[in-house]
């Protein structure tokens, strides 16, 4: 009974523990090619060194300040990212006019690099919070409102016959049938949002920050101190995949109900 209880669990996590087989294959190959010479542990620091800076940076609370100032403009950016690009994609789905209009626009956007408008973004609003917080909206607003306005233009037609049948008002619509039929898009949505404006964040501390995860990366490489420089990536990579664990976990709660349809 143990036996199979055992198989089962594993069986259940097979792809969880490959990849972290995986991983932990790489980063032993990482530290025997650092230890043997192979690859110059000055320029790429190595596991076991990674592992004694991050003990370090969280111990002496060196990093605190440069993950607070990330996760806080993280956190405005993806909320404005979500409270406005919504409704807008809702909207956009919903109205054949407004798409027309708007669809070349939406896919030159966020086909040119958002890089490239930073310029502009320092032109016109300086270098500070708003002009960060402006590059996360950008690069995560984009994948929202088209993974949102194809969930629309895609919804079973029988629900829009309904809706008209019963004369439901075009507010009702959207709260009562377009939000949750579309649920599996928007949270699709969501998962690519998340992960560009961390991408954002990081771009814009580069080049319009004194603070932040990204900026502590860019000092620390400058300083050639590649033990703090991997740590703070690492640092990154964990936010990165608990913010799309987070987001994997809503989708499996929220829509289930997706698969059977």
């Amino acid at each position: 009974m143990e036996s199979r209880g055992l198989s089962a669990w594993v069986q259940r996590r097979r792809s969880g523990l490959l990849g972290a087989a995986g991983l932990v294959i790489v980063l032993v190959l990482w530290q025997v090619c650092t230890a043997t010479g192979v690859v110059d542990v000055s320029f790429s620091s190595s596991p076991t060194r990674i592992v004694s800076s991050e003990i370090d940076l969280f111990g002496s609370g060196t990093i605190w300040p440069a993950l607070g100032a990330t996760g806080l403009e993280l956190l405005w950016g993806l909320l404005i990212t979500f409270v406005v690009g919504i409704p807008v994609g809702l909207v956009l789905g919903r109205s054949k006019i407004l798409h027309d209009m708007t669809e070349p626009m939406v896919n030159i956007l966020y086909s040119v690099p958002y890089v490239m408008f930073l310029p502009i973004i320092i032109f016109w609003f300086g270098i500070g919070d708003v002009s960060r917080i402006l590059v996360i909206i950008w690069a995560a607003i984009l994948p929202l409102i088209i993974n949102i306005t194809a969930g629309v233009r895609n919804l079973d037609s029988d629900y829009t016959r309904v809706a008209t049948v019963f004369c439901t008002p075009r507010l009702r619509f959207f709260y009562a049938i377009a939000l949750p039929a579309t649920l599996p898009y928007i949270l699709a949505g969501v998962r690519l949002a998340v992960g560009r404006a961390l991408v954002g964040a990081i771009v814009a501390e580069l080049f319009l920050a004194s603070q932040g995860l990204g900026y502590f990366v860019q000092t620390q490489t400058s300083n050639f101190n590649m033990d703090n420089a991997m740590a703070g990536i690492i640092i990154l990579a964990v936010v990165a995949l608990l913010l799309n664990g987070a987001v994997r976990m809503i989708e499996r709660r929220f829509t289930h109900w997706a698969g059977s349809q």
